[in-house]
């Protein structure tokens, strides 16, 4: 379980989209408001972050919580960028991967989160790992089940799928396969958002100065947040809101139609 945050837009400090807001992901690590599994998310948490004119995201990490890093507030003060994407981390099961389990995840110019658990990990994916290419599996970031989400995610993309379908598919896939899991992900290539909503909350904010945020929760008070029902798909831009739902496994019907929201 976690909290995450993805950013899309003008170039902001990273303080001001993940410290200073009054319910911000900082705050969000000891006191979230909207989290359904967990209360603390103390076990870990990272930021990602793209440089004008370098498509590959930096990232910083720790094992840690986010408020025991005296570092990370001045670096975040003075750091600027048109897109990021941050979490902290609530961990299912303790592990030794350390920082190398916290989001986000990267490879190229992709960076990922994952906010839930697999039910009956690591069994109830070993078929969805022997699917993948054995390199793939023996270079996981962690021994976690978001690391191996994340591997099944980055296949898709390899082979072409465009973001929202990558995600899409591989969240189809893992609740056929750990029925009850809870999967909200969420992606960024520095240019566009996709995430979804399933099994627990996902908003997002149209921005008035332009740009898009997509967070578990709002990091504000402001009116204009919405929320993203439940099984739903999102893939945003600095300017434009798309909202598809998403079919139950094993349900042949079509899903509606695919709605874009209108930027207030």
């Amino acid at each position: 379980m976690c909290r995450h945050l993805a950013y899309v837009g003008p170039a902001e400090p990273l303080g001001r989209l993940l410290v200073e807001p009054p319910h911000g992901l900082y705050r969000q690590s000891w006191a979230p408001r909207r989290q359904r599994y967990g209360t603390v998310n103390a076990d870990g948490f990272g930021v990602g972050w793209y440089a004008e004119g370098d498509p590959v995201p930096a990232r910083y990490r720790r094992a840690g919580p986010i408020w025991a890093d005296q570092s990370f507030a001045d670096l975040a003060r003075v750091v600027s960028s048109g897109a990021l994407l941050a979490a902290v981390r609530d961990a299912t099961l303790a592990g030794a991967d350390a920082e190398a389990a916290a989001a986000p995840f990267a490879a190229g110019t992709w960076l990922f989160s994952h906010n839930g658990a697999v039910t009956g990990w690591p069994g109830s994916l070993a078929p969805a790992a022997r699917t993948l290419p054995p390199e793939d599996v023996l270079s996981l970031e962690a021994r976690n089940d978001s690391a191996l989400v994340w591997a099944l995610v980055l296949n898709r993309l390899r082979a072409g799928d465009e973001a929202g379908q990558a995600l899409a598919d591989t969240v189809l896939e893992v609740a056929e396969a750990a029925p009850g899991s809870r999967l909200n992900l969420l992606l960024t290539d520095g240019e566009t958002i996709a995430a979804d909503a399933w099994g627990d909350t996902l908003w997002y904010l149209a921005l008035p100065g332009g740009g898009t945020a997509v967070a578990s929760e709002p990091y504000d008070d402001d009116p204009h947040w919405q929320e993203v029902p439940d099984r739903t798909l999102l893939v945003a831009s600095r300017t434009d809101v798309l909202l598809t739902p998403l079919k139950e496994p094993g349900d042949t019907a079509l899903a509606p139609a695919s709605a874009k929201e209108p930027r207030t």
